[in-house]
């Protein structure tokens, strides 16, 4: 039995910067145990035909919270990042137009943007009809039935799984509006109107793939890291975690980053909230390498159309100097046996949490019962939540330095 103060289930940016910041605050008495044999999770990246190939797919860090990038560049300095303008594109109906769509509809043909206009000015938001509480209604309402067909539903069907009405809108709310009157205005004036997008600037590092960041993070902790360590179950009434060779981790405080389905057993956890844990959905996506070079300035770009299967490409040569070629991210049930004659492949089983209709509650649950016992749910899986790793570092850190000072 190994006892400690804090036990950190995953090295990936959530369970990092946690440890990371407890380090930072004097406390000594922690360890990180990671199922890999390196960390980084989502954002790990392998050398791949000369150049780095995240195996995550498109991870990139935003400019927008400047106290997560200071806080990161402790660890690869500013100096060792490229800054971009982001460039991220859609391919519909022939059209090859900048995202997002409902800002860029001037770049469509003539006659593709008068259709676009008029399905606009009947939405129902347009209208002022009531607001759909199920998803694929709520797409139609919100961005007119063009929008929708050619390119939300289908994307997200590509991206998600068929059964759209499974989601919730909650987690729409940050679409902007898309008022008939900016929409034509921005087909008149032949400029984008609105909001720019998430990653509108964002950092890539010069010399490596995104995964360095996160090594380097590591290294910092040194033999507090324990990797090839897989957890098998966690009892709750003894705050104890046991990793799938036998070995056995007893700690004061337990936090996880991990997905909540990987654990074999909840021992102590009521029916009710197990029962929680079981219902929780997710999508796995395959990522894969292709060496030829593309033409085009895009980082990368959204493909709806549903004969392709997959839902985007990332231009690597446009974002990481010195490589050549693209990679394709798939969705794991789109993935055909032949594959479409790549190169290197990873199939990253938890990719994306599913906003099921019912899982803010869910969560809610989960998250209150679990931190009563002293086992805190963190990041992207630990809180089963779609945060971009930004994010993630931030709520890590205050995470962090919250328990410490209880």
């Amino acid at each position: 039995m190994i006892k400690t103060d804090w036990l950190i289930l995953g090295a990936g940016p959530a369970g990092l910067a946690f440890s990371v910041r407890l380090k930072q605050l004097g406390v000594s008495d922690f360890i990180v145990v990671e199922k890999e044999n390196t960390a980084g999770g989502l954002c790990r990246s392998e050398n791949v035909d000369g150049a780095p190939f995240d195996i995550g797919g498109g991870h990139f860090l935003d400019v927008r919270r400047p106290l997560v990038n200071k806080f990161l560049f402790d660890f690869m300095p500013e100096s060792e990042w490229n800054k971009f303008e982001r460039d991220s594109r859609i391919v519909i109906n022939d059209n090859v137009i900048n995202h997002p769509i409902e800002a860029n509809i001037w770049q469509m043909k003539l006659e593709d943007q008068v259709e676009y206009l008029k399905s606009v000015a009947v939405a129902g938001c347009n209208l002022g009809t009531d607001m759909p509480e199920k998803f694929v209604p709520w797409i139609y309402w919100k961005l007119g039935e063009k929008i929708a067909e050619d390119y939300m539903i289908p994307y997200n069907q590509k991206m998600f799984g068929k059964e759209l009405n499974q989601l919730g809108t909650y987690w729409l709310e940050k679409l902007p509006n898309v008022s008939f009157e900016e929409t034509l205005m921005s087909c008149l004036t032949k400029r984008a109107y609105g909001t720019q997008p998430g990653h509108a600037q964002f950092y890539y590092p010069k010399k490596y793939g995104y995964g360095e960041l996160w090594r380097r993070m590591a290294e910092v902790l040194g033999d507090r890291v324990h990797y090839n360590s897989a957890v098998k179950s966690i009892d709750f009434a003894q705050k104890k975690v046991t990793l799938s060779n036998g070995d056995e981790y007893k700690a004061d405080n337990i936090i996880t980053t991990i997905p909540w389905m990987e654990f074999e057993s909840l021992n102590g956890m009521p029916d009710e909230i197990s029962k929680i844990v079981k219902e929780l959905k997710y999508t796995s996506v395959q990522t894969e390498y292709f060496p030829q070079n593309m033409d085009t300035p895009a980082h990368w770009i959204y493909y709806p159309d549903k004969k392709l299967p997959y839902h985007r490409i990332l231009v690597r040569h446009n974002f990481c100097p010195d490589s050549k070629g693209y990679w394709t991210e798939t969705n794991a049930s789109r993935v055909t046996s032949d594959g479409q004659k790549g190169g290197f492949r990873y199939l990253n089983k938890y990719a994306y949490p599913l906003n099921t209709v019912n899982k803010p509650m869910q969560m809610k649950k989960l998250l209150e019962w679990s931190q009563a016992h002293s086992v805190y749910g963190l990041g992207r899986w630990g809180e089963h939540n779609h945060y971009n790793s930004d994010l993630t570092v931030e709520l890590a850190i205050k995470m962090a330095e919250r328990l410490y000072e209880d």
